[in-house]
């Protein structure tokens, strides 16, 4: 048996993650054909077959599920090694790919880690804005914001922030609707939310806490909601921390009505040495913290 190389174990882990040769080259910048090969000469090495081929994609053999962990605990320790010759556990640089709710996403994460980068000239960061979960163990980011702390997997997680949300309308539209005095008057009016099949974790049913109107617009994505509300389509319940962006808008019945969450940071516990991301972490917590105090308007 041949001894295997990392850069074979690396395509090894991107197929593992995508399950694709496609995907997984457009991870790594390779050519699909380049990583076929990379993965027949590691199976060739490791005299195993890692990988079953379906109209799914490439899902992992029994060798190759064995083989993930060992793998990954080699990329850990490339990573820190690599650390280590880029300056110290005091250095954030490279790329760090933060994964986000499109709330998180387009209305705090862009400052915040364009401070962060502005202290740390050598980091790049990329926000994955989608309203869903992310998979850590795929490797989809290197960190996830999310709206309630993981209950499975190896995983770790902190809580960012808490934030605030309220019934919102434009301006234009409370002039024309029927009167708006108290929450049973909502009956009478449009209500924008969520698609409630697409709602991909409790916390964000919001509507259930007035009674689940019906939504007349409804979408998977909070800047859809807001941008609806701010035409003068309808009432949403919105963020806090997202009035600023959105003039148009104002907070109704918020001696009624209000809400509280909170984000959490989660992080695969296989990267929990590996300074940059700790450092980036303990940075992201504290400037979303303030962030959010900010534009509250709780400062």
């Amino acid at each position: 048996m041949a001894e295997p190389k990392w850069d074979d174990l690396r395509v090894f882990l991107a197929v593992a993650r995508t399950e694709s040769l496609s995907r997984a080259g457009k991870t790594l910048r390779l050519d699909p054909a380049t990583v076929g090969r990379r993965v027949a000469r590691l199976e060739s090495a490791l005299e195993a077959v890692l990988f079953m081929k379906s109209p799914q994609g490439y899902a992992l053999t029994q060798a190759g599920a064995r083989l993930v962990a060992r793998a990954e605990a080699i990329e850990t320790a490339m990573f820190n090694a690599q650390e280590d010759v880029l300056g110290g556990a005091e250095t954030m640089t490279g790329q760090i790919r933060v994964g986000a709710p499109d709330g998180c996403a387009n209305y705090l994460l862009p400052q915040v880690c364009a401070s962060i980068c502005a202290d740390n000239p050598g980091l790049e960061v990329q926000i994955v804005a989608l309203p869903r979960v992310f998979n850590l163990s795929k490797r989809e980011a290197d960190m996830a914001i999310t709206v309630s702390p993981p209950t499975a997997g190896r995983l770790t997680s902190q809580k960012l922030a808490d934030y605030h949300l309220h019934l919102m309308a434009s301006r234009d539209y409370l002039a024309a609707a029927p009167a708006l005095s108290k929450l049973e008057d909502l009956k009478d009016h449009t209500i924008i939310g969520y698609i409630s099949d697409l709602i991909f974790d409790t916390e964000l049913d919001y509507l259930s806490e007035i009674g689940g109107p019906r939504t007349k617009f409804a979408s998977n994505s909070v800047s859809v909601q807001l941008n609806w509300a701010r035409v003068g389509s309808g009432l949403v319940i919105g963020h806090d921390f997202a009035l600023p962006f959105s003039p148009e808008l104002t907070r109704v019945l918020s001696d009624q009505f209000s809400l509280k969450r909170s984000f959490y940071l989660v992080r695969h516990a296989d990267d929990r040495n590996i300074s940059r991301l700790g450092l980036f972490a303990k940075e992201l917590g504290k400037r979303v913290r303030q962030e959010v105090v900010r534009l509250e308007g709780r400062t």
